[in-house]
């Protein structure tokens, strides 16, 4: 039984592995996306200083939280776990899984306001 989830961890290994290069987010393409989508016109052009104090910041911001916002927007008012925003859900119609990870790649990446004080 030891012998079999060995070589089960090792077969879970070398996938994760292979599969990890076609997942990796491009950060020149997420700059790419976030000017083509003029993202800048809300969010401010640093992406920290947005044009409404409602509007998130979004430099720095964790990558997990700005595809989970983009995958929601996308789906939109009328799905489970859909966000509703006009803008937004427009904006995040066309935007492939791919193109979102490389969108939130890029904005983590940025140096941000976001900080948590101890």
């Amino acid at each position: 039984m030891k012998n079999i989830l060995t070589h089960m961890a090792a077969a879970l290994a070398v996938l994760s592995a292979v599969a990890l290069p076609a997942q990796a987010a491009d950060l020149a393409a997420g700059r790419a996306l976030v000017e083509k989508y003029n993202c800048a016109s809300c969010h401010g052009k640093d992406y920290n200083s947005p044009i409404d104090p409602s509007y998130p910041k979004l430099a720095g911001q964790h990558a997990d939280y700005l595809k989970h916002a983009l995958v929601a927007y996308r789906r939109g008012d009328t799905a489970m776990n859909g966000r509703t925003n006009a803008i937004m859900s427009a904006q995040a119609k066309p935007l492939t899984d791919q193109d979102i990870q490389n969108i939130a790649a890029y904005l983590h990446s940025l140096p941000g306001t976001l900080v948590v004080h101890k």
